[in-house]
């Protein structure tokens, strides 16, 4: 076994360990892992979400404000309309892994 001065080495500095903390919190939420999955299809309003999901508009803008504030999902103004999309696409391929893990 490696001495404990090289294992400490590995470790991540404390602010990292926060994000990685707070990007599991979403996938801890149902509610949040649908409202991800409906955008993971492309972008959508969030009266359509609303819509999609059965959901009140106030529960979903509270869910969105959550998934921004980890950069999660971005919007996009289109005339009136705000429309929510995913940031990228890693999230989304952590999100197909879990769901393998899980379906196995």
């Amino acid at each position: 076994m490696e001495d404990i001065d090289s294992l400490k080495d590995f470790l991540l500095d404390e602010e990292e360990y926060h994000d990685l903390s707070e990007l599991f919190k979403m996938f801890s939420d149902p509610t949040r892992l649908r409202i991800f999955t409906v955008l993971a299809q492309g972008a959508i309003r969030v009266d359509d979400l609303r819509l999609t999901l059965d959901m009140t508009q106030s529960a979903i803008s509270h869910q969105l404000s959550s998934l921004r504030k980890l950069n999660l999902v971005k919007t996009r103004r289109v005339g009136r309309n705000i429309y929510y999309s995913l940031s990228d696409d890693h999230v989304m391929q952590i999100f197909m892994q879990a769901l393998e893990h899980v379906r196995e």
